[in-house]
């Protein structure tokens, strides 16, 4: 059986709600192996309210959630009875099992949101020093204090004006010392 995703239909506003019902559901029900992640496709917007700028997420498809899993029975019937959720997208009835999403529509949307398919398999741990080889912290040197696979991204604590500063980069960016 493979793994694909799948779009799962919620109560507007319900989302990020359903994601955690859902991660929760998974662990309590040892399904990590048939399900694996959930997505609330959010993106970062600037709105200016009274001169003042603020970041805020706004949801890209409201109303539903992405996951991916490995179609079973029991895989579908624990994303199915979670609370908030309406049902899969693409199921032709009541007891018959979606259509996956296409790899082209998973890639643009995961593109979009800044994830990537495939983790990336990097050999850099946290607490590890590394050097900056790129951009405007070249050549500054620092622990990694969190790494994000799913993005592709690395913190590093580079010293700065005496002062540790967390900084968000790119694998590629960094460089074993």
């Amino acid at each position: 059986m493979e793994k694909n995703w799948y779009v799962v239909h919620t109560y507007s506003g319900y989302e990020n709600k359903v994601k955690a019902n859902l991660e929760k559901r998974v662990e309590s029900m040892g399904m990590q192996d048939k399900i694996f992640r959930v997505i609330v496709p959010e993106e970062e917007e600037t709105d200016i309210k009274n001169g003042k700028k603020k970041v805020v997420k706004r949801k890209v498809f409201p109303g539903y959630v992405l996951v991916e899993l490995v179609m079973t029975d029991d895989s579908w019937y624990v994303v199915r009875n979670t609370p908030g959720v309406t049902g899969f997208v693409g199921s032709a009835g009541a007891g018959s099992k979606p259509t996956p999403l296409l790899a082209e529509e998973v890639q643009s949307i995961l593109k979009l949101l800044g994830v990537q398919d495939k983790p990336v398999d990097i050999d850099f741990e946290i607490g590890e020093t590394v050097q900056v080889k790129e951009g405007p912290f070249a050549n500054y040197t620092g622990p990694i204090e969190e790494i994000d696979r799913d993005k592709a991204k690395v913190k590093v604590l580079v010293n700065m004006f005496g002062r540790d500063t967390p900084v968000e980069l790119e694998y590629t960016q960094i460089e074993k010392i």
